[in-house]
C-alpha cells in the first residue's frame, strides 16, 4: 500500500512556509507515494501548484484530512485541524507543545501521533532532520538584516570625499545556529562583530568567522548542544561583563532560547539605557518572552534613542529557503518509517522515541506529559 501524504494550507496567522516544496514532492511520487495537497498550500512561499507535478490537489484541508496517513505541518494543527484527521494518523509539525498544551490533550483523546520536530534528538544521525539547525540559520541571516536596516548608520568602513566612516560594532549574544549565521552575515556585510556564549566550546567557531569572542570564567554547556541555566552568581558575572559590551555596539542580536522554555533575561532597563542613541536591539527571543526585558513580541520600541526590535516568525520571512530546508527535514525523518514502501515505523528507533509526542492515547514526552496531566500520582 502506498503511502499517503497530506499537506493542508497552514492556518496560523502570519505563517508563510509550507511543509513540501516541488523537488521533495517528486522523490515522495516517484517511490509511489501519493501526495494530496491543498490548493494554494504553497502559495504564500511562492510555490505555486502548477509548480507541483504528479500531486494530487484538492479543494479543502478535510479532503487533505480524511485521506491522509501521514500529514506534514509547519505549524502547530489547530482545533479544528485535529477534529479532521483520522484515528491512528501521524501529524509531523514544529509542535510547541509548551505553548499548545490543549492540542497535545486533544491529540492524545483522539489518538493521533504527533510527531514534534522541535524533539528530533540532536545526535549525528539526526542531523538531516533537525528543523531547528535549519530554521536558525534563516533566523540568523535575517536578524542581521533587519538590524542594518534598523540602523541609522552604516554596518562597513566607507572612505568618502567626506571623510571616512567607521564601521558599525555588532554584538552577538549567543553562538548556537543562528549566532554563527548572524556573525557571519554580520561580517560579511562589513561590521566589527564581538559575541558571546556562556559555552566555552563556542569559542573557535566564533573566532573562525572573525568575530572576537567575549570571555567568561564559566563554562554552561549541557546536554544536547544547549546552555544550563547559570547560577546568581555567575548571573552577575555575565550581566556585568556584557554591560560594558552592549554601551558600545551600535547593533545587539540576541539568539539565547532554549525549546520549551522561558528565554533568559540578559539585557536590562539599564544596560539599554547606557546605549548610544541610535543604536539597535534586535531580539530572535522575542517569542519565548525576549532576552532583553524591555522587548515586546511583534513590536519595535523607541527606549530613549534605542530601537528594541522583537520580530516574530522570523524563518518565514525567508519562506522559500526556510520551506526548502524544513521539507527537506520532513522528508528525512518520514524515511525512518517507511519500509519496503510501506508505513512501518519503528517507535524505538532513537530517533522517532525522541520525537513522539503523542501515540496511542498517550503523551509520550515527559515534560509534556508533566505540563497537560500534572505529576504521576
Amino acid at each position: 500500500m502506498p503511502v499517503i501524504i497530506g499537506i493542508p494550507r497552514e492556518i496560523t496567522e502570519g505563517e508563510r512556509r509550507v511543509a513540501i516544496v516541488p523537488a521533495v514532492a517528486e522523490k515522495y511520487t516517484k517511490k509511489g507515494h501519493k501526495v494530496v495537497i491543498e490548493k494554494g498550500a504553497g502559495d504564500a512561499s511562492y510555490f505555486p501548484d502548477c509548480a507541483f507535478d504528479d500531486v494530487t490537489f484538492v479543494d479543502s484541508a478535510s479532503e487533505v484530512y480524511s485521506q491522509a496517513d501521514v500529514i506534514l505541518k509547519v505549524q502547530t494543527p489547530g482545533d479544528a485541524e485535529i477534529d479532521m484527521m483520522k484515528e491512528g494518523a501521524i501529524v509531523i509539525a514544529a509542535m510547541q507543545p509548551h505553548r499548545h498544551p490543549d492540542q497535545v490533550r486533544k491529540m492524545r483523546d483522539q489518538k493521533i501521533t504527533g510527531i514534534a520536530m522541535e524533539l528530533v534528538p540532536r545526535i549525528s544521525r539526526a542531523q538531516s532532520m533537525d528543523m531547528l539547525s535549519s530554521q536558525a540559520s534563516a533566523a540568523g541571516y535575517k536578524a542581521v538584516l533587519l538590524a542594518a536596516n534598523l540602523s541609522s548608520q552604516f554596518f562597513p568602513m566607507l572612505t568618502t570625499a567626506a571623510g571616512t566612516i567607521r564601521p558599525a560594532k555588532v554584538l552577538i549574544i549567543g553562538a548556537g545556529v543562528s549566532g554563527l549565521q548572524a556573525i557571519a552575515t554580520a561580517r560579511r556585510l562589513g561590521a566589527v562583530v564581538e559575541a558571546y556564549d556562556v559555552r566555552a566550546v563556542t569559542k573557535e567557531q566564533v573566532e573562525s568567522l572573525g568575530a572576537k569572542f567575549l570571555q567568561l570564567e564559566v563554562d554552561a554547556e549541557s546536554d544536547g548542544g544547549y546552555a544550563r541555566e547559570l547560577t546568581e552568581t555567575e548571573k552577575h558575572k555575565e550581566r556585568d561583563m556584557l554591560a560594558d559590551h552592549i554601551a558600545k555596539a551600535n547593533a545587539v542580536i540576541t539568539t539565547a532560547a532554549i525549546p520549551g522554555r522561558q528565554a533568559p533575561t540578559l539585557i536590562e532597563k539599564e544596560m539599554v539605557e547606557r546605549m548610544k542613541p541610535g543604536a539597535v536591539i534586535v531580539d530572535l527571543a522575542a517569542e519565548s518572552g525576549g532576552n532583553c526585558v524591555l522587548t515586546e513580541q511583534g513590536k519595535t520600541i523607541d527606549h530613549n534613542g534605542v530601537l528594541i526590535h522583537g520580530p516574530e516568525n522570523v524563518p518565514g520571512m525567508l519562506a522559500v529557503n526556510s520551506s526548502e530546508m524544513y521539507s527537506k527535514n520532513c522528508q528525512n525523518l518520514l524515511e525512518l518509517m517507511i519500509v519496503d514502501g510501506e508505513l512501518k515505523p519503528d517507535w524505538e528507533d532513537e530517533i522517532l522515541a525522541g520525537s513522539s509526542l503523542t501515540r496511542d492515547g498517550e503523551i509520550l514526552h515527559e515534560p509534556t506529559r508533566v505540563l497537560v496531566e500534572g505529576e504521576s500520582k
